[in-house]
This record gives structure tokens, sequence and C-alpha cells, in this order.
């Protein structure tokens, strides 16, 4: 599961955390179907009205889940990573950043292994307006999130937000939200997102906000060049120094490898409009108040 879907049932672990109650509390309000929690101290109670369990396995065994989020710190993540992936969750949410290298690779070969798939670490999470969330995103806000036909892709929540919120203000609403995370091992690519948008039929378009620093964006432009819905993206970092290290660890340009540039001949390349700001997103796509602009033709096909 890279889309989140209402009928997906969640695990938060570490539920009774200061984060992990608020978030909690957030999602349940927008319809996410979450089953269980997961803190050995406190098992045997109900918080928010959901049972508390020991571990992962144990919750499955009586509240069964399709995904698991965690609200763990990052000493502890691979510990509770590995109870989530062994219990069975088709789909690990990682939140947690600053996870050790080594703990982070042993997250992935456990999850190749048993088939879970991966979305983090260090994202903020994915929404489906009108549907519910699971993570950090504010898709309890109507003034962000609207159910509507355009995908968004981020490596960054909080450009993403502003992304969705610039969307929702053009009276665009979003398919889906996929956080896909920072960090320079993660789980969910820029591509894999962009290939499970390409097969959801509700996205009739979709938005791809990169940053420099690594090769996910030219891998994804790839597969964009095959594509028959439109791509717009924007790529933040074109004013950085170069060779330094900005913000996400992942954020690391070598040579013309990841850099502002390269990406976005690749992107231009492959047909993807790229903006400058991201102020100009809703009318690359020409859906927002009756604007015109590059894809608007395709959407109308």
């Amino acid at each position: 599961m890279i889309i989140y879907r209402q009928s997906a049932r969640v695990l938060v672990q570490g539920i009774t955390g200061k984060q992990g109650t608020f978030w909690t509390e957030k999602m349940m309000e927008c319809g996410t179907q979450v089953v269980a929690g997961v803190n050995p101290k406190r098992a045997g109670e109900r918080h928010l009205g959901a049972p508390v369990y020991a571990t992962a396995k144990a919750a499955m065994a009586e509240s069964p889940f399709d995904a698991a989020v965690m609200f763990i710190p990052p000493a502890m993540a691979r510990e509770a990573a590995f109870d989530a992936i062994h219990a069975g969750a088709k789909t690990v949410v990682i939140l947690t950043e600053h996870i050790p290298a080594l703990d982070v690779i042993a997250i992935h070969h456990a999850a190749a292994q048993h088939g879970t798939r991966i979305i983090g670490p260090n994202t903020a999470g994915i929404v489906t307006p009108g549907e519910g969330f699971v993570g950090i995103m504010p898709g309890h806000n109507p003034n962000i999130f609207q159910p509507g036909e355009i995908g968004v892709i981020s490596r960054s929540g909080s450009l993403g937000t502003l992304i969705c919120l610039n969307l929702t203000r053009a009276g665009l609403g979003q398919s889906a939200f996929l956080g896909i995370g920072g960090d320079p091992m993660i789980g969910t690519t820029t591509r894999d997102a962009l290939q499970a948008l390409d097969q959801d039929p509700r996205t009739r378009a979709v938005v791809l906000v990169g940053e420099i620093g690594g090769a996910m964006e030219e891998a994804a432009a790839e597969y964009a060049a095959g594509m028959s819905k439109p791509v717009v993206s924007f790529i933040a970092g074109r004013a950085s120094p170069p060779g330094k290290k900005m913000g996400h660890a992942g954020a690391i340009v070598s040579g013309s490898m990841g850099s502002y540039e390269g990406k976005r001949r690749a992107l231009e390349a492959a047909g993807v409009a790229v903006a400058d700001t991201p102020a100009e997103i809703p009318s690359l796509l020409g859906l927002g108040h009756g604007q015109s602009g590059p894809a608007v033709h395709a959407l109308s096909a």
C-alpha cells in the first residue's frame, strides 16, 4: 500500500506518547481506521478507544492491521520496525529521522524478505483527502487538503503541505499525497510513488515535488516519459551553494548528479513541466479557476 485507503487498518506504535496521541486523534477524526496501538509499558489498557498491546505481533493476533505507523525514537526504530514487519504488516510508515544507517539497511532488508512496503524513514506520511491519513501531515485541515484528482509526491512534508495548500486555494483537490521521506535510503522512491499514481484511476495528473540531491527525480523522469497523465514538478534547492549539504540528509549533490540543473533537464526532456516557484503549479496544471496551461489539453482528453 502506497496510496492510503480507508479500508486499511492501522496500528500506531508509540500511541500513548504526546505526538502519538495528538496525531492519532487527528487521524481518527479524518476517518483513519486505527485498530490498535503499541506501548509495552501500557499493554492491556485502552487509549483513545483503541486497545494497547506490548508488541505488534500481539496486536496482529487480536486486532489485525494492514499498516503500522511509528512514533518511535531513533534508537528504538529498528526494533519497532522489525516487530511490525515480522507481525505481517503490509506497509510500515516510518516517521522517525536520524535512524542509524546500519539500522535503516537492516530494516529495508527485513522488509524485502517479508514483502513489506516501507514508506520513509523521515516521512511525514500519506494522505487521501476524504478518506484519512497516516502520519503527521495536516490531513485533517480542509484548507490544505480537499478531495480531487491531483496526486502529489514530495520528499518534504512542509513543502508538500505548501503545494497542497496552493492547489486547494486554486480549486484543485488531491487524489492522494505521498510523502516518501527525505533520508538517503528510503523504502519507496519517487519513481515508485509516480508509478502508483499513474496506475490510480482516481488520479488525472501528478505534481512531483523534488529537491536537490540523489537521483530519484532523474529515475522518475524516465518513467514519466511514458505516462499519458500529465506531470508537473517543482525542484527545491535552485539557489543552494554547490557542494553543500542542505536540509534533508538526502540533499547532497555530487558533481552534476543530483543538481538542480540536472534534475530539471531530465524532467523537461521527459515532457514534465517544471515550475520556478510552487505558486506556478496550479497554472501549469491548467485547472485552477479557469486557467490554461500545458497540462490542460491532456487533462481534458
